[in-house]
């Protein structure tokens, strides 16, 4: 069979629209190549780089397509020249399309440089003059296209940037078929003198295109709703700091009142303490801190207690020197603190000691605990469920707080637990993973993570079905 066998032709269109979809779906899964796909400005390495994982996997095929007779499939230089023009311009393009010809023009076909050149010129200023959002919403699926297209005008007449396009790719595509057709010798492309199949050559080099574009573009939409989750996160775990903030500010304002006329030292002392706690509220805060800055963050809270309270507040803290350098989330401690001794002990006339502590469990999980000997609770507002459980009535604003950022933080993967007795005191637990010290501020790791991973999905399962 020839090249321009209808079979051997029929046969060769199939196996580039599997060649195209693999070579794409490969790519999709580098890291690498989809942050440089998806920058909105690329430095010159960068263009350079995207360009030649592109174009090293397509001249190999190029190269194949030379050696191994009627493997005509392996070579989509000339679709891989229209993706790099409209995707990264005409200049580097150019220099795509220039390299995709080697193989070619090692094998004789000296106008493959020339024709790879104009048409990456063309596309590139297509791409160049054109809407982004035009090219990545480009569908392999001509008859939709075209019908949209036609319902569209009937309506109101309107240039439909993805119809230009696909008609371009034609034409390009039916020039070099004709430019193969009168020089098959120094110029390889797909052509027939059968006039169905010549349209089907035509009408399959769009859809070849549209391809890797569907498959990034799938790419694309992920990398969005996964940035729109970690926004999401971010503005509701900064809600919820901002909801501890005020409320503590308020508490400890209370205090320094109540100490203003009856010790003005102490409540002096208690104002450059304050100062300390403000100074570290109002700088940018991690959502992860060290275990240590929390707990010194927390010393600053327990004076001003201690002076309010005097002896009848006492401070014991069993703290593993392996768990200093943990990272948790911050404020952690504080809330819990508050609400012992508001909930806890300042109901106790004789007031009470407030226990911290701090180990790695057997299986490698950091248990921190928050325990009061006060006034205790009922028995049914005990709760050791998940974080996603219900705060038991009268833990106050602290407990529920802290379980609400540490769900955003750790999903399904952390406990809140709180055992209590009435008369005898109560116990907040709280059990979480140990997290690389250099976690993200926002990074859910667990169910969150999760939920927002299976949204995803989901969401690109429908569109790529669309």
């Amino acid at each position: 069979m020839t090249q321009t066998d209808p079979k051997l032709i029929l046969i060769t269109l199939l196996v580039e629209l599997g060649v195209a979809a693999a070579v794409s779906t490969s790519l999709s899964r580098s890291k690498t190549f989809k942050d440089l796909l998806l920058m909105s400005h690329r430095s010159r390495r960068q263009t350079a780089s995207l360009v030649a994982i592109i174009c090293v996997p397509l001249t190999l095929g190029v190269w194949i397509r030379t050696i191994v007779p009627n493997f005509l499939a392996a070579d989509l230089s000339f679709e891989t020249t229209i993706l790099l023009g409209i995707l990264v311009g005409p200049i580097p393009a150019m220099v795509g399309g220039a390299v995709l010809s080697l193989p070619a023009l090692l094998h004789h076909e000296f106008l493959a440089l020339p024709v790879n050149l104009a048409v990456a010129a063309i596309a590139g200023m297509f791409g160049r003059f054109t809407d982004s959002e035009d090219v990545w919403s480009f569908s392999p699926m001509i008859d939709l296209s075209i019908y949209r297209w036609v319902t569209r005008n009937l309506r109101r007449p309107q240039l439909d940037r993805q119809i230009l396009l696909l008609v371009l790719i034609a034409g390009m595509q039916f020039s070099t078929s004709m430019l193969a057709r009168f020089h098959p010798k120094h110029f390889f492309e797909l052509h027939s003198n059968v006039w169905w199949v010549e349209l089907l050559i035509c009408a399959c080099a769009p859809v070849v295109v549209g391809i890797p574009l569907k498959i990034w573009n799938a790419v694309r939409v992920e990398r969005k709703l996964e940035e729109q989750g970690r926004l999401l996160l971010e503005a509701r775990l900064d809600a919820l700091q901002r909801q501890i903030n005020p409320h503590f500010l308020f508490n400890t304002l209370n205090s320094i009142t109540s100490l203003v006329r009856s010790e003005p030292e102490l409540a002096r002392e208690m104002i450059v303490k304050l100062a300390n706690i403000l100074r570290v509220l109002l700088k940018e805060r991690e959502a992860f801190v060290p275990f240590r800055d929390e707990l010194a963050f927390t010393d600053d809270y327990l004076h001003i207690e201690v002076v309010r309270f005097g002896e009848k507040l006492k401070v014991v803290k069993e703290i593993a020197d392996d768990t200093l350098d943990i990272v948790v989330p911050g404020m952690l401690l504080q809330p819990l603190i508050e609400n012992s001794i508001k909930h806890g002990l300042e109901p106790r006339i004789s007031g009470g000691t407030v226990t911290l502590r701090s180990k790695v469990t057997d299986d490698g999980m950091l248990l921190v605990e928050v325990e009061d000997d006060g006034v205790g609770m009922a028995p049914e507002h005990n709760d050791a469920s998940p974080i996603s459980g219900i705060v038991p009535p009268g833990t106050g604003i602290g407990v529920k707080n802290v379980r609400e950022r540490m769900e955003v933080m750790y999903g399904d993967k952390a406990r809140v637990e709180i055992n209590s007795r009435p008369g005898r005191g109560t116990k907040v637990s709280l059990l979480m993973p140990i997290l690389d010290a250099h976690a993200e501020a926002w990074g859910p790791i667990g169910g969150a993570g999760e939920a927002i991973s299976h949204f995803v999905e989901d969401a690109v399962r429908a569109m790529t079905r669309s």
